[in-house]
């Protein structure tokens, strides 16, 4: 029978522990949602418990899971059974720590603008399908606004609160009135990794459709995470005028030197890597605003700081935050504001 314990939380350590009184498991190992490179992660086992001291690495909130191994060979992954808490992601749940000092946004909280949401079915014929594609409108429906395109559009609303930031955003009057269209990644691993199919498709099918179901301001902002941020940067380069500035969040701008832990366990590595270094090399047709956010405990970190000093060298206004969190959605959330809040306030009021 294994038994729990909470973890334990200080200004610079965190203590983890798993009871074990009737030797049940063979070891337990820390499985944590963040880049902690040269750290023993293996719990040690005395006085029939297992327990690790973790440093506190740079973030004010940590997600993680057990792996526990038994004497027969098999392994499991599990959240902590100890730590009630649990961050929500596209993968499932993780437990989920928080130092002192950690401060969810106010605006999960703030009073918000009504909205309404609008189901889309965009015909893709280069991608072999349909784009599903939620548009969400605060009343009334029918004003001309600015649009802000999101991909992993369902996932940024479900486990970010995309569309919970603009109510809030818009009731503050920190935003003028704006439209957040949702859009659903189909096969993400390729329709985002650099694909010029998809981009086309944005400049083709999907952009015009949005500007056709509602009365569309310019200049549109397209922003995404990881994979999404990658594409939004590849079609806002390969397609002019299709986007006036971007936001983008711990984008995957995997290099060969940088990444090359990637090239064995994502099968577009090369495909990405390639563009990448095109995009290094290449000068743009156009520049726009662009506003990345990057965790300071995640790998894409080294990619995000070359990127963001290749795009200051062509042209691009470009700021990079790094934030204390890992490549999750809440970590992205609380990047929103004022992150996200001053490029729109700049591209719109431009």
């Amino acid at each position: 029978m294994i038994a729990e314990t909470e973890p334990q939380v200080t200004d610079d350590s965190v203590t983890f522990r798993m009871p074990d009184a009737d030797a049940a498991l063979s070891g337990t190992r820390l499985l944590p949602a963040l880049s902690l490179p040269g750290t023993d992660l293996e719990f040690s086992f005395s006085d029939d418990v297992w327990h690790l001291t973790l440093p506190r690495p740079p973030v004010q909130r940590m997600e993680y899971r057990f792996q526990l191994r038994h004497p027969a060979g098999d392994a499991e992954e599990i959240c902590d059974p100890a730590n009630p808490r649990r961050a929500p992601g596209a993968f499932g749940d993780k437990s989920v720590i928080e130092f002192p000092g950690y401060t969810a946004p106010a605006w999960l909280t703030a009073p918000a603008v009504d909205g309404e949401t609008t189901e889309l079915a965009v015909d893709a014929p280069l991608l072999d399908g349909a784009v599903a594609v939620r548009l969400w409108s605060p009343a009334p429906r029918d004003e001309p606004l600015p649009l802000l395109v999101a991909h992993d559009g369902p996932e940024y609303d479900r486990l970010a609160g995309l569309t919970t930031y603009a109510g809030a955003m818009i009731a503050s009057e920190e935003l003028p009135p704006f439209r957040v269209a949702l859009l659903a990644p189909g096969d993400r691993d390729d329709e985002y990794a650099a694909n010029p199919r998809y981009s086309a498709t944005l400049h083709q099918r999907i952009v015009p459709a949005l500007r056709q179901a509602v009365a569309v301001t310019e200049p549109v902002v397209g922003m995404g995470a990881s994979l999404g941020g990658l594409a939004m940067l590849h079609a806002q380069r390969a397609l002019p005028g299709l986007f006036g500035g971007l936001f983008l969040q711990s984008a995957s701008f995997l290099t060969v030197d940088l990444d090359p832990q990637e090239q064995h366990r994502f099968d577009r590595f090369a495909q990405v890597s390639v563009y990448v270094a095109d995009v290094l090399r290449t000068v743009p047709h156009e520049t726009v605003p662009v506003t990345m956010t990057c965790g300071l405990a995640e790998e894409n970190l080294a990619n995000n700081r070359q990127m963001t000093a290749t795009l200051t060298k062509q042209g691009y206004e470009v700021r990079l935050v790094e934030v204390p969190d890992a490549h999750n959605y809440v970590g992205w959330r609380d990047a929103f504001d004022p992150s996200l809040t001053a490029l729109l306030r700049s591209v719109w009021s431009a």
